[in-house]
């Protein structure tokens, strides 16, 4: 990525929002906070990003940054010293970071036009912090522009949402995401049709599952337990091995389930609408047409009931390495 990609015009999708964000900035009318709400990894704090370099641009050309000054480029680099981003500390936003911000905004900018205040994952705030950033957020100090990020699920006080301008971020298109993806080194096309296909429209998320190797996981015990031709001792010892390799996954074992019922899912509709039908695994058409000769698809709903089930059972805190070894016996 280069300096010139903190530019709304390289900025993927999200038509609307920037469009809005473009137009307020060109007629000064920019809010004095933002809430920009909507699902994780569709490039909401990017979009932060674009719109602080383009407040602060020093030649500002056609409603958008330059990509070429000097704060352009402090801005790509993430080293301007008017731009704060603040993250959640484990689990939260909390106290002590709030009010080491109000203590910041009570100084001027050191060089920008508009220091820009970023909080990711507002709703992540506990309540006392919220509480302390209410008058912040009504009044800031000036030269201050505050910019809050949100999924959708999440609870926000409406003491916060009511002192922010809400704009709406959506999943990005399917072309997006692989335009996207297709950046990537050592990413070759089949692995980013699939991670696009199981997005959920969040680019994000696709990178997630390609660096955390969740995918090629998902790979590995397709074709090492579930279509492998292996004696009965193998198998066995290959469901112990992958299990654990599973379970290492903690947090993320939900991820890799549901890759696993993707898989299943494109079998039944190859299964009821033949080897034309619309399949999310593009990069494992040989091991789906291998399985679809394997399973019926009353079998295969069973195997998506275990998949239900061991998740579940995980929900429950059952112990993971035992969960997954019943689960993976259930779907040879």
């Amino acid at each position: 990525m280069e300096a010139s990609d903190l530019r709304f015009a390289f900025l993927l999708g999200h038509e609307k929002p920037k469009a809005f964000l473009r137009e307020a900035a060109h007629k000064n009318k920019i809010a004095h906070a933002y809430l920009f709400r909507g699902p994780d990894g569709v490039g909401k704090t990017k979009a932060a990003l674009t719109l602080a370099a383009f407040l602060n641009c020093k030649k500002p050309q056609d409603h958008d940054a330059c990509g070429r000054c000097s704060s352009c480029r402090k801005y790509y680099s993430g080293n301007h010293p008017d731009l704060i981003i603040i993250e959640p500390e484990g689990a939260a936003i909390k106290i002590g970071q709030v009010r080491e911000l109000k203590h910041t905004l009570t100084f001027p900018p050191l060089e920008a036009k508009v220091r820009v205040v970023v909080l990711e994952d507002i709703h992540t705030m506990r309540r006392e912090a919220a509480n302390s950033l209410l008058k912040t957020l009504e009044e800031p100090a000036p030269g201050n522009l505050l910019v809050l990020t949100s999924d959708q699920r999440g609870d926000i006080l409406p003491t916060i949402l009511s002192r922010c301008q809400i704009i709406p971020f959506g999943p990005l298109d399917h072309e997006d995401i692989l335009q996207i993806l297709m950046q990537e080194d050592e990413m070759d096309e089949s692995t980013a049709l699939t991670l696009a296909a199981v997005s959920g429209g969040s680019p994000g998320r696709a990178l997630f599952l390609w660096q955390e190797k969740l995918l090629a996981l998902r790979r590995e015990v397709i074709e090492g337990i579930l279509l492998g031709n292996h004696s009965q001792a193998e198998t066995v010892g290959r469901i112990f091995r992958f299990s654990d390799k599973a379970a290492a996954l903690k947090e993320n074992i939900s991820e890799f389930l549901n890759l696993l019922r993707l898989w299943y899912r494109d079998l039944m509709l190859v299964a009821a609408a033949g080897p034309e039908s619309s399949i999310t695994n593009k990069d494992m058409l040989a091991s789906i047409d291998a399985a679809s000769q394997r399973w019926d698809i009353s079998q295969l709903r069973e195997k998506l009931q275990s998949l239900d089930r061991a998740a579940k059972q995980l929900h429950r805190n059952c112990s993971r390495s035992l969960v997954l070894e019943t689960l993976f016996f259930d779907l040879i």
